[in-house]
């Protein structure tokens, strides 16, 4: 091979214009997923399983270790997978509660990269530690949704449909309730904030209160209750019910039904996760809707490690890969309903959401992608 060839050769495995031929030399993964969530909690049950199948389709066995929403359990399983002695390639986190950074700071002093999902830094954290791969070398990004967008899309459907039924209270303003996560997640942040710029937006518009149920039903269906008790004493009318995800947007559904209004017909309720159970809502009309398909970040994470693996780091356009989410409603409910309700993550072809040759770091993570990449059913016409 003459000189010229051997830099042309280099030249182009380094630009990833030889990708294609890399990756079929690429060795299978060992990747550690630290859910942060508890077992059977749909949203972070569905972030594991879609990892898993996309393990399966790219040469990565992917392992789960639940906290059961202790943070301190799960700082202790991140710093037991970084104290092993054969460590894994990759370890995946999720900042709820801000609990990651000890882990972080392990991994780096053992030298295990890491990649954040759903929930980076915030506040005193980023600014003392920077963005990925600065202070932090083994850090290598983090990949979240812009969940801002969407807190902003579920308020505007829910004022959209409140304005059309002229759902207004005798003050002449609609009434709107909103249920957040917590106040301290950097998701449940993000939510928030959309909520809050809808309404800013929109004079005609009042949350009466922003309440926190600790994104479990239970607790929503409480705070939905003592809302619906205390809007009656004021005689208000309450037009609409945000909830920062689809349990709590359950739990509020219970307490309307209770206090004897009907969702759908004389308030709306939106929720977020894109689960089976709202799902069913939706197609019954209870639900206004459901955003999400940011479970998917757990499939969309692994695609990330096995191209940065491969040599086509995602960090070529930026280490934080933010995905947009959608809005499931009943005219769009066929399309991926039956996915979401049998969780038959095997369908996706994760291997077509790689990053092309030449364009490491660019991704299409849509939901007209997603929709895409699914096998027809069968007797589907060709």
């Amino acid at each position: 091979m003459t000189r010229f060839l051997r830099v042309l050769l280099a030249a182009g495995m380094a630009c990833g214009v030889f990708a294609s031929a890399e990756r079929s030399l690429a060795k299978p993964l060992d990747i550690v997923f630290v859910n942060p969530g508890k077992t059977g909690e749909v949203y972070w049950d569905m972030v594991a399983q879609t990892m898993q199948a996309a393990g399966r389709k790219l040469d990565a066995r992917v392992e789960v270790l639940t906290s059961q929403r202790n943070y301190r359990t799960m700082q202790e399983l991140g710093l037991g997978v970084v104290a092993r002695p054969d460590k894994p390639d990759f370890l995946i986190l999720s900042n709820e509660e801000s609990a990651a950074v000890p882990i972080l700071e392990a991994a780096e002093a053992a030298g295990v990269k890491t990649l954040l999902l759903s929930n980076t830094l915030i506040g005193e954290d980023a600014a003392r530690l920077g963005p990925p791969r600065q202070k932090l070398k083994t850090w290598l990004g983090d990949i979240t949704t812009d969940l801002r967008t969407a807190g902003a899309r579920m308020a505007n459907a829910l004022i959209a449909a409140a304005r059309a039924e002229k759902w207004q209270s005798s003050d002449g303003k609609i009434h709107i309730l909103g249920i957040g996560g917590d106040e301290i997640t950097p998701a449940s942040i993000a939510r928030n904030a959309g909520l809050k710029l809808a309404v800013d937006a929109a004079p005609d518009v009042v949350v009466d209160r922003l309440l926190f149920a600790n994104w479990t039903q239970s607790e929503a269906e409480r705070v939905t209750a003592n809302y619906l008790g205390w809007a009656s004493r004021k005689e208000i009318r309450p037009a609409g019910i945000w909830a920062g995800n689809d349990p709590m947007a359950l739990g509020a559904l219970r307490a309307v039904t209770a206090a004897g209004l009907v969702p759908g017909r004389n308030i709306q309720v939106v929720g977020l996760n894109w689960s089976d159970e709202a799902l069913r809502e939706v197609k019954a009309g209870r639900l206004l809707l459901t955003d999400g398909g940011h479970f998917l970040l757990g499939g969309w994470s692994i695609v990330l490690l096995r191209d940065y693996a491969d040599g086509c780091d995602f960090a070529a356009v930026s280490p934080r890969v933010e995905v947009k989410t959608s809005a499931i409603t009943r005219d769009n409910l066929a399309s991926v309903g039956d996915l979401v309700r049998t969780r038959a993550f095997e369908r996706i072809d994760f291997t077509r959401f790689r990053a092309k040759p030449g364009r490491c770091g660019q991704y299409d993570f849509s939901l007209d992608a997603l929709i895409s990449s699914l096998p027809l059913p069968e007797g589907a016409a060709n």
